[in-house]
């Protein structure tokens, strides 16, 4: 064997500055074939919506076990995997951006090497849209919880509502005795002790109904619970990790409704005034005293702020008899959601500045999602989360 290559005198280039990058070039029919997938079943979806035997199909044998799957791998990983995927999307997206103008720049065939980059933009965007049309907004179109487990979509009496708002404010002020607070009466319970007990809240309502009962998984606190507050909103499913997250940063003896509103997502309740008495049900006969004052008490929101518009005088005297421990935290709820409306930095142009973005930036979020809702069937859009008052009317006064 000869070695002579080795012997030589000459210096050997090991730099790659002068070779060719390789590149792995797929037959066009590939490349037709990726970008058309998720069009074809973003419309396939948009073709059978409207077909609730498909729909309900889809989202017991196909949405709920992938998403039981991603639940389950989710768990690994402590954080709030839809937060890192959502921020590493945006740096991608900065990135790719900026990468996308520098590259234009200075080629000479700008308008194939842009058309080329927005093209993979748009495809990659339409097969997370697809991913989540088949694992998510399929149970929008499907029968909902009221319609499969019997609830009638009569409209209630002023009476009845009274008296099970009645009912509601006596579990409140009897609960409301029975969590941890401090010396200024404030809640002060653990918060991972009642996530972990979450898991849990659900087994007296499996045992009521079947269809709900499943593996429940841990909660996740988000890193992003300020941009929560700012926008309003205390939690969110991700069908695509399986995650239920929590704003941490809401008032504390609220949350364990959250919770259970977020876990009603997991166990395949879509809609959102379902998901909203299904997680109160569960708060309530949970058999847990935090989670029992959260449900009476987020119920008790509900159902007053109905209340108030069907019996003026009926609404007086219930409001009139809630316990001093329930109105103080009445109390500080409100002054929470308004404190987020605001800044105070010290500079008053700055204060003013930062309060209109956050309004603007509120609205508008409210606006894409109250469309997004309506999109799917939610003819309520937003004002469907305080819809659960017929259904807890129903269910509490029967």
């Amino acid at each position: 064997m000869s070695y002579r290559g080795l012997r030589t005198r000459q210096p050997v280039d090991l730099s790659y500055s002068g070779a060719k990058r390789r590149t792995i070039k797929l037959p066009l029919a590939v490349y037709i074939a990726i970008c058309a997938l998720p069009v074809l079943l973003t419309a396939l979806f948009y073709t059978l919506r409207f077909a609730p035997g498909v729909m309900e199909w889809a989202s017991l044998r196909v949405s709920a076990p992938v998403r039981g799957a991603m639940g389950m791998f989710s768990l690994v990983y402590p954080l709030s995997l839809m937060e890192i995927l959502c921020t590493a999307a945006v740096v991608w997206l900065i990135y790719y951006i900026v990468k996308t103008i520098t590259v234009t720049a200075r080629k000479r065939n700008k308008l194939k090497i842009l058309s080329r980059r927005l093209i993979t933009i748009v495809v990659v965007v339409l097969y997370i849209w697809s991913l989540y049309c088949w694992l998510w907004n399929c149970g929008y179109f499907a029968p909902g919880f009221a319609e499969r487990n019997g609830f009638t979509a009569d409209g209630v009496t002023a009476a009845d509502l009274a008296a099970v708002t009645r009912l509601f404010a006596d579990k409140a002020n009897e609960f409301s005795t029975l969590i941890k607070r401090d010396a200024d009466g404030k809640c002060v319970e653990d918060r991972s002790e009642f996530f972990a007990a979450s898991t849990d809240i659900y087994d007296n309502l499996f045992i009521e109904f079947p269809s709900l009962a499943g593996r429940l998984y841990r909660p996740k606190s988000m890193l992003y619970s300020w941009l929560m507050s700012r926008t309003g909103y205390t939690g969110i499913y991700f069908a695509l990790t399986g995650e239920s997250n929590i704003n941490t940063g809401a008032p504390l003896f609220l949350m364990p409704a959250t919770v259970a509103h977020e876990l009603a997502h997991q166990r395949g309740v879509f809609a959102e005034d379902e998901a909203n008495f299904v997680g109160i049900a569960a708060c309530v006969s949970s058999g847990n005293p935090v989670f029992e004052y959260a449900g009476w008490l987020s119920g008790l929101m509900y159902l007053t702020s109905a209340l108030s518009l069907a019996d003026r005088q009926a609404w007086i005297e219930i409001t009139g008899s809630l316990s001093a421990e329930v109105n103080r935290d009445w109390q500080e709820n409100y002054d929470f959601w308004q404190s987020q409306k605001s800044f105070d930095t010290g500079v008053e142009f700055i204060d003013k500045f930062l309060s209109a973005t956050t309004e603007t930036v509120s609205d508008a979020v409210d606006a894409v999602y109250d469309g997004y809702l309506r999109a799917q069937n939610q003819d309520l859009g937003i004002r469907s989360y305080g819809a659960c008052v017929n259904l807890l009317v129903e269910y509490f006064s029967g």
